[in-house]
């Protein structure tokens, strides 16, 4: 079914890798990002027979269309899918319910993994690749210096840390660096990160932001005698696995709203809408694939807190990093650069100014990039703007606001539902929309899918700030887990970086893979 072949955003050349090599590899050397040579099209009939798929047999389909057969053959796809969803506390894996009814409100649940965030449905998965594709190198190999070895290096704002090391724990050939900003993450999510004690997993506490966390990953996989030496594999979004694999809860949910919505006499077929709280851009960018292949998703809506890049390009055209970064209360937002929109913005390129050509649209996005590092903006052509907005809308979210919709929900709903902040930030953003079609008034009848990415059980200081003032409320009892109230207790593996300059770091990746 694929002959699918990956190359880099900013490549001004034809050359292409396998989707075993653009894994493996993870940042092209160019600094790019890898990405599929084309977006396959579906043909009209998947609306009706994918309908009754679970979500198991909807990932191989969708997966099959950019992994060749040749690659990962059709058993070893299945039980690779098969192997990453167990552990999942769902038997839907990813299930959507409804928040507001009435209003046309649904949450898209992400966070029934084993380190409770939307990362694990992604990260499971990277991590059996990671392992598949190595034993098949090494299956011959008894010499262990002849052994192909991993390094995974990634930058966390808080949860890809924690899915990355659950996922990757105890992998044969792979050794885990996971750095995030200190005092930056949640008490919970450090604890996740640095109580495993699988000595292949190592937690850098770095003096610094996640910016600066992710710019020192980008400059170990740009430095090529350390990747060389070190075989430097991405476990961040930029990792294009990752983006496949979230692929699937899109047409997973799109499903289980439509089933549900045949049981209402509704003459007015509805516009699906999905809401998604954005830091990094990777998750939305996994909508936009699904929206691209043919899944009818009337728009994309991006919702940010402070840290607001992407909501001011949609507005302004224009991308521009700020000062410095906000600390807000939903941590893993916080970041200046969303290193996944180049993704987007090199198709959007290739489409609407480069006349299909994929050199050139490597040309222009490359200088853009350039000048986004060396002046911290810059202005996209007219027509990359206007194709955006087609697929895109957004919304900023206060800190204030997230605190009131964390409190309105659990008030308001009859069970009293528990947002996390950062879903809170799509609920949020979702009233607004639902608001302002109401004041349209075109007689669309439009439903909001907003992707709930984290369990609130994640941030007890701001649901505690947002609800410890109900009467009756504890955490304790209403939000915390017994799986996560025993991490407290345990013993912390963590080690301080002092500066946030990437010599520390490979100093430190030197140094423990040394000692193995």
């Amino acid at each position: 079914m694929s002959h699918q072949t990956y190359r880099s955003t900013r490549s001004t050349t034809d050359q292409t890798l396998s989707f075993e090599d653009a894994v493996m590899t993870g940042l092209a050397s160019d600094g790019g990002l890898f990405v599929p040579s084309t977006i396959p099209v579906l043909k009209s009939s998947f609306i009706t027979e994918w309908k009754d798929f679970s979500f198991q047999e909807l990932a191989f389909n969708i997966m099959r269309h950019y992994v060749a057969e040749s690659e990962i053959p059709n058993d070893d796809l299945h039980s690779l899918i098969d192997k990453s969803y167990s552990s999942f506390r769902s038997s839907a894996v990813t299930p959507t319910v409804p928040l507001d009814e009435k209003r046309g409100l649904y949450l898209l649940e992400l966070f029934h993994g084993p380190t409770y965030a939307f990362k694990d449905v992604a990260l499971q998965f990277v991590g059996n690749l990671f392992e598949y594709f190595l034993e098949r190198r090494n299956k011959l190999i008894e010499d262990e210096t002849k052994r192909t070895k991993i390094t995974v290096v990634g930058a966390t704002s808080g949860d890809t840390g924690s899915a990355a090391i659950y996922g990757l724990r105890g992998k044969k050939d792979v050794s885990v660096f996971i750095l995030y900003p200190k005092g930056r993450v949640s008490p919970i999510q450090e604890q996740q990160m640095t109580t495993v004690e699988d000595d292949n997993v190592h937690t850098l506490s770095v003096n610094g932001t996640f910016d600066d966390c992710q710019d020192i990953v980008k400059e170990l996989f740009g430095d090529e005698e350390f990747n060389s030496k070190y075989n430097i594999g991405a476990v961040n979004s930029i990792n294009w696995a990752r983006i496949l694999a979230q692929m699937t809860y899109y047409f997973y949910s799109y499903f289980q709203l439509v089933k549900r919505l045949e049981g209402q006499d509704n003459a007015i077929k509805p516009d699906i809408r999905f809401v998604v709280p954005s830091g990094n851009f990777g998750d939305i960018l996994a909508g936009f694939y699904a929206k691209s292949m043919g899944l009818p998703v009337d728009k994309l809506i991006i919702a940010t807190n402070e840290n607001d890049i992407l909501d001011r390009f949609l507005k302004s055209g224009k991308y521009e990093r700020s000062g410095e970064v906000k600390a807000t209360y939903s941590p893993a937002m916080d970041i200046l650069i969303s290193s996944n929109f180049e993704r987007l913005l090199w198709f959007l390129i290739r489409e609407r100014v480069a006349n299909q050509n994929s050199c050139e649209a490597g040309a222009i996005l490359s200088s853009w990039m350039k000048q986004l590092k060396s002046s911290g903006s810059f202005t996209a052509a007219d027509a990359v703007v206007k194709s955006a907005r087609e697929h895109f809308g957004s919304a900023r979210v206060t800190d204030a606001e997230t605190l009131q919709t964390i409190r309105d929900t659990y008030d308001t709903h009859p069970s009293k539902y528990v947002l996390d902040p950062h879903s809170a930030i799509g609920v949020k953003a979702s009233y607004d929309f639902i608001k302002s079609d109401s004041s349209n008034g075109d007689g669309r009848l439009v439903k909001y899918i907003s992707l709930a990415t984290a369990h609130p059980a994640k941030f007890a200081d701001v649901v505690d700030r947002a609800l410890s003032s109900v009467e009756g409320y504890s955490f304790e009892k209403d939000v915390l887990p017994e799986e996560l109230k025993v991490l407290a207790a345990k013993k912390k593996r963590v080690t301080h970086v002092d500066l946030a300059i990437s010599q520390r770091v490979k100093e430190v990746i030197a140094a423990k893979l040394h000692v193995h």
